[in-house]
């Protein structure tokens, strides 16, 4: 599909949620690698939201040279807030996301509408994203977790892994309207939005998946919310998973009890969410020798060997590290357990 098939329309077939707050240095770099992409039929919102600094007079300056570009004017309320005051605005069959300080490539939206477009059932697409940084390297972990969203590249994979992390990219993100005003869209709270989003659009039976091309160039800086927000720290971050556990289409929804392998602080944190919703984790599985034949907090740490056959009661793995993790999905597949059946990566 190239730029050409769609032609100017009243309604353009793509409306771009850009907020922006303080932002004078990269945003008009970010909304240019939208706009001058291989599909032009789009609509850039751009939110100035309470900034302090020129961000409203270059965002004025970009909508003056191009009429696809609208500022509208946030409050200050935050990224939740710019957002539903965008979404409100747009009319367009489909919404996409980006940061005022990220860079898209050319055939970013294109290649997101292709895939909408050629699969009905698919509510939203995330791309594959490269990451980088004006001052120095990108840290080995944050390079690692963009390495696993860019191997969730079908609908299948997506839906297993989604309690290991947030498992898009919100700033690559393409969704179908319908299906994001179906849920609400964004919700405010003390949790990552996000990754709460994502949740629901699966909790709901739709489909998500990540296209394999790298088409974002994701910016990490000292000030992402994931570094400075408490809300995308983990404790919130595994307190949103718990809530999706026990939902209609979660591992748990019909448990009252469950095994967990991994005994160490993200385990121990998942326990004490469970049980606030009525879940208790019966044992423990890990591997460490020490560990093994004690109790924690009443609750008996045992080896492996003592897991027994699937299909006893769920079992969630709760092992953060992700070589050792990978390794546990294989080994359990080979004994004859089924992922999203017989057990679900929860970290």
């Amino acid at each position: 599909m190239g730029a050409a098939v769609y032609t100017t329309m009243a309604i353009p077939v793509v409306t771009v949620l850009l907020p922006a707050r303080n932002a004078e240095a990269t945003v008009a770099r970010a909304a240019r690698s939208l706009l001058d992409g291989t599909l032009q039929d789009l609509r850039l919102l751009a939110i100035d939201d309470g900034s302090t600094d020129a961000t409203r007079a270059v965002l004025e300056a970009l909508a003056a040279r191009d009429s696809r570009v609208e500022v509208l004017t946030g409050q200050g309320r935050g990224l939740v807030s710019a957002l539903h005051l965008g979404l409100r605005q747009a009319s367009s069959p489909y919404v996409a996301r980006m940061d005022a300080d990220d860079e898209a490539l050319p055939r970013r939206l294109e290649a997101s509408l292709h895939a909408l477009e050629a699969d009905p059932g698919l509510a939203g697409v995330g791309t594959a994203v490269e990451l980088f940084r004006d001052d120095q390297p990108v840290s080995p972990s944050l390079q690692s977790y963009a390495r696993w969203i860019n191997s969730l590249t079908s609908p299948e994979q997506l839906f297993h892994a989604r309690f290991i992390e947030s498992p898009l990219c919100h700033p690559s993100v393409c969704l179908r309207r319908d299906a994001l005003t179906s849920t609400g869209a964004w919700r405010d709270g003390d949790f990552p939005e996000d990754y709460a989003l994502w949740l629901e659009l699966l909790e709901q039976g739709h489909a998500l998946k990540n296209l394999p091309e790298v088409l974002l160039r994701w910016r990490d800086s000292p000030a992402r919310l994931t570094r400075t927000d408490p809300r995308y720290g983990l404790e919130r971050l595994m307190w949103t998973k718990a809530r999706y556990l026990v939902a209609r289409r979660g591992p748990l929804s019909k448990a009252r009890v469950c095994t967990l392998w991994g005994s160490g602080p993200s385990g121990k944190l998942m326990t004490r969410l469970l049980r606030e919703h009525g879940v208790e984790v019966r044992r423990y599985i890990d591997v460490h020798p020490r560990k093994k034949g004690t109790r924690l907090n009443g609750i008996p740490v045992v080896g492996p060997e003592e897991l027994g056959p699937p299909g006893q009661e769920p079992l969630l793995v709760c092992v953060g590290v992700r070589w050792a993790r990978e390794e546990l999905r294989r080994d359990l597949a080979h004994l004859g357990w089924v992922e999203g059946r017989d057990f679900t990566c929860v970290a």
